[in-house]
């Protein structure tokens, strides 16, 4: 049974099926929807949106209905305008609250008439499952308020331009991040123009980030995209930092030290045009040759994107590696499914957990389950504070 959700967030449970809105009890057989939103989480229901690559309902609504849900939007958009000019938080209330019912029966059978379409004529994508996954992730994220602690920065208003972010940083819409799960064609996370800017926010207002509970713990791999590369390439993951591994097996023979070795091997990681990185143990051709397929790639994560040659290996290596994290990340929250922690945030391959003092003791092995992916076992970093910007190496 196609079916709609009055609302997106995990204590407004209301739904639309078979004509009727269901508030106290939940109709048997819903089976397919638009889009998850943590209301109703039978791990059964399929979602129209990830079939049709996260695209908008107004890009897939089929012609014949183009003109009446034009009008169903328009006066869904008013009644979200007039709740920002109430100063009405919907983060705070339930939608299906705040709109006549009579509204709510049209918009939701004209959705679930598009969602079936989409249906109709979209096939299930191969890693619909992975997406399926991180959606969940991100949309449980989107609902948890940041501790934005503003207290002494003063000492960071340095300039005009840092007065007017710490200005942004603070209004109430940025103590949430609002990932985009479709923002890049690689699968990596952007965030949505309200959303905190965690991922571009400047090192030195880091520190005004602060956990709910006691600590932040950060995990994120020693040479990310190296080790991908290298696994990619068929060569076991080394235990050591991958940059000193470099140094003996790709320059041995002209010692040099850590951070020539790591400027050398990016100098070449990111020029197409250079053939020194196919050698014994790092192979571009190999990549290429396993995941290239004359217009497209198809990662080990069953992704698929349109590309030329040239890109084809950046896309490969940037797209794995996104998906990696983002399947850790995914098992990490599942780890912490019933403690007082939850993974606070992901900015690209850094995963940072919000823990309870409590569960301090879940560290070693939350560290195991990220090193242990489905490329290997990449050698990880662990760091903890009181904040985000002053984390300190965690010795385990």
């Amino acid at each position: 049974m196609i079916f709609q959700t009055l609302d997106d967030k995990s204590e407004c449970v209301g739904v639309y099926s078979d004509g009727k809105l269901h508030f106290d009890s939940m109709p048997a057989g819903l089976s397919k929807t638009w889009k998850y939103t943590g209301s109703v989480k039978d791990p059964n229901i399929e979602y129209a949106w990830l079939r049709c690559n996260g695209q908008k309902l107004q890009d897939v609504c089929p012609e014949h209905l183009q003109q009446d849900f034009t009008e169903l939007q328009k006066t869904f958009k008013a009644y979200l305008k007039s709740f920002q000019i109430a100063k009405i938080d919907l983060h705070q209330n339930c939608f299906f609250d705040l709109v006549p019912s009579d509204f709510l029966l049209e918009f939701c059978e004209m959705r679930n008439k598009i969602t079936e379409h989409v249906f109709d004529n979209h096939s299930k994508p191969q890693n619909y499952d992975h997406l399926d996954r991180a959606y969940k992730l991100i949309h449980k994220i989107s609902y948890q308020k940041l501790n934005i602690n503003v207290e002494g920065c003063r000492r960071l208003m340095t300039s005009t331009n840092d007065r007017e972010d710490i200005r942004m940083l603070v209004k109430k819409k940025s103590h949430y991040v609002d990932y985009n799960l479709f923002g890049t064609v690689t699968g990596r996370l952007t965030t949505k123009r309200t959303s905190n800017p965690i991922l571009t926010m400047k090192s030195k207002f880091r520190s005004l980030v602060k956990p709910t509970n006691d600590w932040f713990v950060s995990l994120d791999y020693n040479g990310a995209e190296v080790r991908t590369f290298l696994a990619l390439s068929g060569v076991e993951q080394p235990e050591e930092d991958i940059h000193q591994w470099n140094m003996k097996h790709l320059y041995g023979d002209h010692p040099i030290d850590r951070e020539e070795a790591k400027v050398r091997f990016f100098a070449s990681f990111y020029n197409n045009e250079d053939k020194s990185l196919n050698n014994t143990v790092y192979s571009r051709d190999r990549v290429i040759g396993n995941y290239f397929y004359g217009d497209r790639v198809e990662t080990p994560f069953k992704r698929k994107i349109k590309v030329d040659q040239r890109k084809a290996f950046n896309y490969i290596i940037q797209s794995t590696t996104a998906d990696l994290t983002i399947d850790r990340a995914v098992e990490l929250d599942m780890i912490l499914k019933d403690t007082q922690s939850h993974v606070a945030f992901i900015v690209h391959d850094e995963i940072v957990l919000d823990i309870h003092e409590d569960d301090r003791y879940l560290i070693p092995e939350l560290k195991e389950v990220f090193q242990n992916n489905k490329l290997g076992s990449f050698r990880a970093n662990v760091k903890a504070g009181k904040n985000y910007g002053e984390l300190k190496e965690l010795k385990l």
